[in-house]
């Protein structure tokens, strides 16, 4: 049997089950944001990946392992010693992770973001700042796995990127929600919040569902070949889901949007430790993570006034982070998990990933507004991104009929 060529079937398959997940990035924020926006966020979701493979492939790739396709097919085919053209399917797998980064950050400045500097910032994190921590983390550069190791007794453990992709995304976002400022009408000169509600719930939902099957290609496929799947990565994914919904209708009150995300956010936490952690150990996991994603969310929006529409800081951040904390606790033997990790590993390991992700989104979105300007006019917000960007909105027919 060719298991070179059955690797390369295997994660093809796990880079479009991933793939997928980027039309639930874009329904999850289609049914959040308000009618005005929802083609604005279609739109940006889909030319985001574009604008992702294209930096993703002349340099990402290249910043984060070495490897460039500057060569002859026949040289391609056999890259990094495989065969079957394996590195260029690895390629395809990995960049749909790092795709993930502003699809990730879409959803917290999204109704208010002009589209070309958002475009320059996405291609600048998808060039440089993410695949410096990928390399980092994925590639042992600069020697950082070593050190650490050395250090605190083991590398830093991140299977499927609860921090490389998540806490990442998570917190460059920071640097952008703050860049932006609120939505007009978000907070009262009083202080007080003022509600915007989602504009389609079962939008949502669908949203949420198509990344809940897709996150199983995520993570079980992070193995990377056939041989190395694993069943344990499977059933943890699942209980984590689970965990993380139920927590999140419990704590936020039996609340939709909660719920749909609550399941994200387990699913966010596992994958750090999926590979590692017991199942029960797993279910716990996304208790927490359901748990501080609600609290998070509306601490974020309520006492802080941080306008980060998908709650995407508290989602993909600070769950992300959480994850890979959680590795270091339950994925040692104590707590029934498989070894190999120390706690402070995974502590030292996150906070530098979360360091480098908030300077960095600070920098990039502060560059992009100092010298292009990030938001909308306050006219065209007020219009609504559709019309002021794409001068169609997402029921042309009823507008036709209302005129």
């Amino acid at each position: 049997m060719n298991t070179a060529g059955f690797d390369v079937f295997f994660l093809t398959m796990g880079a479009a089950m991933v793939l997928a997940m980027h039309a639930g990035f874009a329904f999850l924020e289609v049914g959040t944001v308000r009618k005005k926006n929802q083609v604005n966020a279609l739109v940006r979701v889909i030319t985001d990946f574009g604008f992702s493979t294209v930096a993703y492939f002349f340099v990402g790739f290249s910043v984060a392992y070495g490897i460039n396709f500057f060569a002859p097919v026949s040289e391609l085919n056999v890259l990094g010693g495989a065969s079957n053209g394996y590195e260029m399917v690895h390629f395809f797998f990995l960049l749909t992770f790092a795709a993930a980064i502003p699809a990730i950050i879409s959803g917290g400045i999204t109704e208010r973001v002009r589209f070309w500097p958002n475009v320059l910032a996405t291609v600048l994190l998808v060039a440089l700042v993410y695949p410096f921590f990928e390399g980092l983390i994925w590639a042992g550069n600069y020697g950082y796995q070593a050190w650490l190791e050395a250090n605190f007794g083991a590398q830093f453990h991140d299977f499927a990127g609860s921090v490389v992709v998540h806490a990442m995304g998570g917190f460059l976002a920071l640097g952008a929600v703050v860049m932006l400022g609120a939505r007009k009408g978000r907070y009262g000169k009083d202080g007080r919040t003022n509600a915007i509600l989602p504009s389609n719930i079962p939008f949502l939902a669908l949203g949420s569902w198509i990344l809940c099957v897709g996150w199983f290609g995520f993570n079980v496929m992070s193995a990377g070949n056939a041989t190395g799947a694993s069943g344990l990565v499977a059933i943890n994914s699942l209980l984590a889901m689970v965990g993380g919904l139920l927590a999140a209708l419990v704590a936020g009150r039996n609340d939709p949007g909660f719920v749909h995300n609550g399941a994200l956010a387990g699913l966010v936490a596992i994958c750090a430790g999926s590979d590692l952690v017991h199942p029960v150990g797993a279910l716990a996991i996304g208790v927490v993570a359901g748990t501080v994603f609600v609290f998070g969310f509306e601490y974020i929006q309520n006492k802080l006034k941080v306008d980060d529409v998908l709650g995407v800081i508290p989602l993909h951040g600070i769950c992300g982070a959480w994850g890979g904390i959680a590795a270091g606790i339950f994925g040692t033997t104590a707590m029934g998990g498989a070894g190999g990790v120390t706690f402070m590993a995974q502590l030292v390991g996150t906070l530098t990933g979360v360091a480098i992700a908030v300077a960095g989104g600070f920098i990039v979105y502060g560059i992009v507004k100092s010298t292009m300007g990030i938001r909308l006019s306050e006219e065209d917000e007020f219009r609504g991104a559709d019309l002021s960007i794409h001068h169609i909105s997402a029921n042309p027919e009823d507008d036709m009929a209302a005129h």
